[in-house]
């Protein structure tokens, strides 16, 4: 692409849209044309991109015309049906749902792990995992280039804005509920002040957790469980990797925090580690205990990398280490990741 090539962002005003149009207001722009593209009931607003107002246009054939690159921030049936006519039109489209990903011939991307695979895209789809796969992902991989990894077993404690905004709504409803009570104290007391003001969640968020996140499967596993599974293997490019998650839904609004034991093939050191970690682009090592410091969310939210502390090697297995990792879930979660991949491909 000789011109700044065109850039559509379908989905532009949900949760994820907006933090798009700061990263691409923050980024160096490489692109000419931004066109915003939501549903029909969103056409007409005016968002701000760049510093200039811009008007979103109902997603449709004519908004997908002259595009060269397409961002899909939608849910999955929505990207199933438009991404594909985004290609017949010229574009190549970087989709941030699931319905891709493991499609074999849509490639995988986190581009500090695995760029090569953006060289091969036989449908004209690039597909960005999901927010709790990209939460650790960046962090594992730099550790599995040196010690190759062998075995992961994560816990996920993840924000309700992975739910969407309906899932933010709901936690602040319920936070207004119990705030200043005593509530907490006996069985079942938030829930019933709660009542069916769950949201998008099985249960009530505020004061609590909530050991779900996805859909049920096979084997009584989540979707979302089985998808950290999947996409990991496929970006990492092990197939055989043995995976295992369990996702818990917290009261946090924004950021994805993960409890990693990650297994490898080769004796580990916690030096070594530590210098990996600080070196690894798209990563923070935040991590000296002795003086309070680990990430969290409340200070790792707003920001792009993945922040890892808590760094440790298992006590009875000197190939394995124990870390936790904070990553924004609407940033390197969805949005930035979605953004790379779209500005390596206007690179060309």
């Amino acid at each position: 692409m000789n011109h700044k090539p065109s850039l559509a962002v379908i989905g532009a005003t949900g949760a994820v849209g907006a933090v798009m149009l700061q990263i691409l207001s923050q980024h160096a722009d490489v692109w000419g044309e931004i066109r915003l593209v939501a549903s029909p009931r969103s056409a007409g607003r005016k968002l701000a991109v760049r510093g200039a107002e811009s008007e979103v246009v109902a997603l449709s054939d004519e908004a997908l015309t002259g595009i060269d690159v397409a961002l899909f921030l939608v849910p999955a049936d929505v990207a199933a049906r438009w991404a594909p006519v985004a290609v017949a039109k010229g574009a190549v489209v970087v989709d941030n749902s699931a319905v891709f990903r493991q499609d074999p011939d849509v490639p995988l991307v986190v581009p500090e792990i695995n760029p090569h695979a953006l060289r091969t895209r036989p449908r004209g789809i690039v597909a960005s995992p999901g927010c709790g796969t990209l939460a650790m992902i960046v962090a594992v991989g730099a550790l599995h280039a040196e010690f190759c990894v062998d075995e992961l077993a994560v816990t996920t404690f993840q924000a309700v804005s992975g739910a969407g905004l309906n899932g933010v709504d709901a936690l602040r409803t319920q936070l207004a509920l119990v705030a200043g009570t005593e509530l907490g104290t006996h069985p079942g007391d938030v829930r019933r002040a709660v009542g069916d003001g769950t949201g998008p969640f099985p249960g009530p968020m505020a004061l609590n957790v909530v050991p779900w996140a996805g859909e049920l499967a096979e084997g009584g596993w989540s979707s979302e469980e089985l998808a950290i599974r999947a996409e990991t293997r496929k970006v990492l490019g092990l197939p055989e990797l043995r995976v295992s998650a369990t996702c818990v839904r917290v009261p946090v609004v924004t950021v994805h925090s993960i409890s990693v034991h990650a297994r490898f093939e080769h004796r580990v050191d916690v030096g070594r580690a530590h210098e990996i970690l600080a070196t690894a682009p798209g990563v923070v090592l935040f991590d000296d205990p002795a003086a309070g410091e680990f990430p969290t969310p409340a200070d790792v939210v707003g920001t792009d990398p993945t922040w890892v502390g808590r760094v440790r090697r298992s006590m009875d297995d000197d190939r394995a280490l124990e870390l936790f990792v904070c990553g924004d879930n609407l940033r390197k979660g969805a949005a930035l990741n979605t953004v790379q991949i779209a500005e390596a491909i206007a690179r060309g």
